[in-house]
């Protein structure tokens, strides 16, 4: 059970988005900016950075969304992701994204984990200033994402078929919060849901 209700049946963090529209939306624009704003990382590298460290955080709902979305953006993502989810073996990856994953699994431990030695190997693969700052700034927030969604015990979608429908839609779509009007239908739509699940 969720540690709090939110009045809601999304799962993860999509729950708490929903119960809070104050601190959902200025999430929501954290995650657009950091995940597909303007930087030198492609949507899809930044996206395999979230995924990475919220398995190493073993937040299922943050690393299986944003795998499933890592995998539509990124050549070989899936079994890139299979390989580090089997034995953490990231050498299938770029050297420059080995660099990059490295640093975020620093970042994940703590701030101060992260060694000079690994940003010079970094940048001798090509890692620019702006690079290394989008990689830390992504690997930071999604700790404190992952937190967040564990801490308050959110729930995991119904069926693992959804995290695919998941990852197309914000490969896609993107992290805006949704308006208002789109807010009402979900919300219906939910009601409608609960309603058949009730008579049968």
């Amino acid at each position: 059970m969720p540690h709090i209700q939110t009045g809601n049946a999304q799962p993860g963090i999509v729950s708490l988005l929903f119960y809070k529209k104050s601190t959902g939306k200025a999430l929501s624009t954290l995650a657009q900016t950091v995940l597909r704003g303007p930087s030198p990382l492609t949507s899809g590298e930044r996206e395999m950075i979230a995924a990475y460290v919220s398995w190493l955080n073993q937040c299922e709902f943050c690393h299986k969304s944003h795998a499933a979305s890592a995998v539509c953006q990124f050549t070989n993502g899936d079994s890139l992701i299979e390989t580090y989810r089997k034995d953490n073996n990231i050498s299938g990856f770029s050297p420059r994204m080995q660099a990059l994953l490295v640093i975020a699994s620093q970042v994940q431990q703590s701030g101060r984990h992260v060694t000079d030695e690994a940003v010079a190997k970094a940048k001798a693969e090509g890692v620019t200033d702006e690079m290394l700052h989008d990689a830390v700034l992504v690997a930071a927030a999604f700790c404190m994402y992952n937190r967040y969604v564990d801490g308050l015990k959110t729930p995991l979608p119904e069926k693992h078929e959804e995290y695919a429908d998941m990852g197309k839609r914000l490969s896609t779509s993107g992290y805006k919060y949704p308006n208002a009007i789109i807010r009402w239908i979900i919300r219906r739509m939910e009601k409608k849901k609960m309603q058949q699940a009730s008579q049968g």
